[in-house]
C-alpha cells in the first residue's frame, strides 16, 4: 500500500460510518431532543402506539415507491393508487355484499394490473417513468372520481366486517398490528434485495442498464416486475387504509405521495448510500415521523407537515445525489489502486516508450 492510499483508506472508513448511520443516529438524536423538550408526552408507550399506527401505511408506501426506485425508476402513481385501492374496497364492501377477502384480492388483483400498465408504458412504449407513471395515476384519480361520484363512501348502520377492521385495529404483542406487517415486508425486501437474484438483477438495471443487457438480464421483464410489486404493495396498503378509516375518501391518497418519496429517496442515502435498499427507507420514515409527531406536540400549525416533507424532499434529492456520486468516485478509486497504478495526470505529458522503436 502506497503512503497516499493509506489516508485515502481511513478517511473512507470514517466517512462510511457516517453515511451508513449518520441517519440512524439523527434519528436517536431528534427522539432525545423532543424527549428533553417534551418529557411528559413524548417519550411515552402511547405516543410511541399512536407514531406506529399512523406511520405504518406511509411506511408500506415508501416501501414499494422503493423498488422501482432500485431500478432507477420512479412510481408517482402510487399515492392515486391507494386512494383508488381503498375507495374500490369501500364500494365493494358497501354496495356488493361480496366477502371482505373477495374484496381484498380484487383490489389487489387490480393493484397488479396498474403495476403491469405502469410496467409497459415505460419499456415498451419507451415513456419516461415519471411521465408515464404521472399520467397512470391521474386515469387512477378520475376512475376514483367516478366510483365515489366526489362524495365520500360511508358504510351502512351494520358497519364493516369485525373480521376486515381488525386488519388494522388489532395489536400484537401490545404494537399495533400494522407495525408487523411492515417489519415483515422489510424482511421480505431485504431478502430479495440482497440474496435472491431478482434482487441483484433490480440494482444491475438500476446502475448500469448496458452491463444488464451484456450479461443477459431481460430488463424489460426486470422493470416491469419493479412496477408490479409496487402496484400490488400500494393496493394492499389501500385495503389497509379502508380499514383503518372505515371510510371511502376520494381525496385521502394524494396526502400519501409526497412522504412516501421522501421515505424512499431519503433511505438510499444510508445503511448503503447510493442504494435504494428497505433499512434505509424504514430509518427514513423513523425520522419523518419522529419529526412531525414532535413538532406536532409542540403545537406547529398545519401548514408544518407539508413544508417539513418538502423541505426533506428536497434534502433527500441532494443527499442521494452527493451518495451516489462519492460511492462511484470511490469505485473508481479502489479500481486504480487494484490495478497498482496512479490515475494519470491530464496536465502531464505521457513517458515516452521504453522498448526499442522501429522508425520507417
Amino acid at each position: 500500500m502506497t503512503a497516499a492510499a493509506a489516508p485515502a483508506k481511513k478517511a473512507k472508513a470514517g466517512g462510511s460510518f457516517v453515511g451508513n448511520w449518520g441517519l440512524l443516529v439523527l434519528t436517536v438524536a431528534i427522539f432525545a431532543m423532543f424527549a428533553i423538550i417534551l418529557p411528559g408526552t413524548f417519550p411515552t408507550f402511547d405516543n410511541l402506539r399512536a407514531i406506529l399506527t399512523n406511520q405504518s401505511i406511509p411506511a408500506l408506501l415508501a416501501l414499494a415507491a422503493t423498488i422501482p426506485i432500485v431500478t432507477g425508476r420512479f412510481d408517482l402513481s402510487i399515492g392515486y393508487g391507494i386512494g383508488l385501492s381503498h375507495v374500490l374496497a369501500m364500494y365493494l364492501l358497501v354496495n356488493t355484499g361480496l366477502h371482505w377477502i373477495l374484496v381484498s384480492l380484487i383490489v389487489v388483483v387490480f393493484g397488479v394490473v396498474v403495476g403491469l400498465v405502469n410496467g409497459f408504458l415505460v419499456e415498451f412504449a419507451h415513456i419516461d417513468s415519471f411521465i408515464a407513471t404521472l399520467g397512470t395515476g391521474s386515469v387512477l384519480y378520475a376512475l376514483t372520481g367516478w366510483i365515489t361520484g366526489g362524495a365520500r363512501i360511508v358504510p351502512t348502520n351494520a358497519g364493516l366486517p369485525d373480521w376486515f377492521t381488525d386488519l388494522t385495529n388489532s395489536t400484537f404483542i401490545k404494537l399495533p398490528v400494522t407495525f408487523w406487517y411492515v417489519v415483515v415486508l422489510v424482511i421480505v425486501l431485504w431478502l430479495l434485495f440482497e440474496h435472491l437474484p431478482l434482487g441483484r438483477y433490480l440494482y444491475v438495471v438500476g446502475a448500469n442498464p448496458r452491463a444488464a443487457d451484456l450479461v443477459g438480464i431481460k430488463r424489460s421483464q426486470v422493470v416491469i416486475l419493479a412496477f408490479v410489486g409496487s402496484g400490488s404493495i400500494t393496493a394492499v396498503a389501500g385495503v389497509l387504509l379502508a380499514a383503518q378509516q372505515q371510510i371511502g375518501d376520494p381525496s385521502a391518497g394524494q396526502n400519501y405521495l409526497l412522504p412516501a418519496f421522501v421515505g424512499a429517496l431519503l433511505g438510499s442515502t444510508t445503511i448503503k448510500p447510493g442504494r435504494a435498499n428497505a433499512f434505509g427507507t424504514i430509518v427514513a420514515v423513523a425520522v419523518l415521523a419522529i419529526g412531525l409527531s414532535g413538532l406536532q406536540q409542540l403545537g406547529a400549525a398545519f401548514w408544518v407537515t407539508p413544508l417539513f416533507n418538502g423541505l426533506t424532499l428536497l434534502a433527500a434529492v441532494g443527499l442521494a445525489g452527493v451518495s451516489a456520486r462519492r460511492r462511484q468516485a470511490g469505485a473508481a478509486v479502489i479500481g486504480a489502486a487494484g490495478r497498482g497504478n496512479p490515475a494519470p495526470d491530464p496536465a502531464k505529458p505521457a513517458d515516452p516508450p521504453s522498448g526499442p522503436t522501429t522508425e520507417k
